[in-house]
């Protein structure tokens, strides 16, 4: 049994509500860890919802508001209470970017950073070249390309609870995308695909505050086209709903994204994907049979148009043997036990 801390963002709860990538990770992979008889404690807002030990520097997750900095101060107080505990672990596995470098290295205990954004951004060179002593994970190979150099101890893909979702071997006619509304993501693209093979299109998508402008501007006017159904930010009930009966998730991103879940969310229904070939997609879907990557629009509606070709129970059975939670649980706990034999991770300084 290894004594192990996850530390979450405080922007969702653990398990977030609604929209919360990084947060619904960090919850598959602390309960699996409980399951598989770890002693874990998870630091996170206090509306978490977890078998573990729950620490909470905040009453309520906060979700950063353009202008407002109080999420800083409340990650501030996560990083004492972390300090204040780590002689109670073995391992201290953080997931909050950047926040915790400085305290991590002074904490004399291995830890380990999830890194679940992008890596492509110019300030993050110096940043790991100067916090070189910390052990980073990746959660796809093509999102450490950019930082090649960093202190990367390993990959682990995202994976999730295997009963989470259920298969559906026939689907209904209509077409999906969840996500963010924001230029990167492309829901532009999606309502294009869908329009032009004559299918509807479900869209459940959160609008950030900073997102807003570009919403207004170039989405909402593309919503009034015949077929298509904006939902805003949905729920887990109603994603898990949507996801096992899509005939297709359309993912037509335009960035290097790092992993991708709601990609292997749908293949634990059964469902396809439509993707554009950026960052991790290769290394997610398998072109031809988890679904199709694509390069531009053409390709995307010849392949949407083809999606009937796949064999949904394909989709759900390499679900299963690449991409469950215990998958994932068993790649971080291969690399605890990496940092925990060679005892570098405690005493590496800045």
């Amino acid at each position: 049994m290894t004594r192990i801390a996850q530390v979450a963002p405080l922007f969702e709860s653990v398990p977030p509500k609604a929209y919360g990538g990084t947060e619904r990770v960090v919850s598959y992979l602390t309960e699996e860890l409980v399951r598989l008889g770890h002693e874990v404690t998870l630091f996170a807002s206090a509306d978490s919802v977890t078998a573990a030990r729950l620490l909470a520097p905040v009453a309520s997750s906060i979700r950063p508001v353009p202008g407002n900095q109080e999420w800083l101060a409340y990650h501030a107080i996560q990083m004492d209470e972390v300090r204040r505990h780590a002689h109670e672990f073995d391992i201290i596995h953080f997931h909050t970017d950047m926040l915790h470098f400085p305290t991590a290295l002074q904490l004399g205990v291995p830890h380990l950073t999830t890194l679940h954004g992008r890596l492509d951004l110019p300030q993050l060179t110096p940043l790991l070249r100067h916090f070189s002593g910390s052990p980073l994970v990746s959660i796809s190979d093509a999102q450490r390309r950019p930082q090649a150099a960093a202190n990367w101890a390993g990959t682990v893909h995202h994976g999730l609870p295997a009963d989470l979702y259920r298969l559906s071997e026939t689907a209904s006619e209509y077409l999906l995308f969840i996500g963010r509304v924001s230029p990167e993501k492309r829901v532009d693209r999606a309502i294009d695909i869908a329009c032009r093979c004559g299918m509807p299109l479900y869209i459940g998508a959160k609008v950030d505050p900073a997102d807003a402008a570009y919403f207004e501007r170039e989405i909402a006017p593309l919503l009034r086209l015949p077929g298509v159904h904006f939902l805003g930010e949905i729920s887990q009930s109603q994603k898990r709903e949507l996801l096992e009966h899509a005939k297709a998730l359309l993912f037509p991103i335009d960035w290097p994204e790092p992993f991708g879940l709601v990609m292997i969310e749908a293949f634990a229904c059964g469902t396809p994907v439509i993707a554009y070939d950026h960052g991790s997609v290769s290394e997610v879907v398998e072109h031809g049979a988890t679904g199709f990557i694509v390069h531009d629009q053409e390709e995307a509606v010849e392949m949407t148009r083809r999606i009937g070709m796949l064999d949904r129970l394909a989709c759900r059975a390499e679900f299963e043997r690449r991409f469950t939670a215990t998958r994932m649980a068993e790649g971080y706990l291969r690399i605890y036990e990496q940092l925990l034999s060679s005892g570098s991770a405690s005493r590496s300084t800045p």
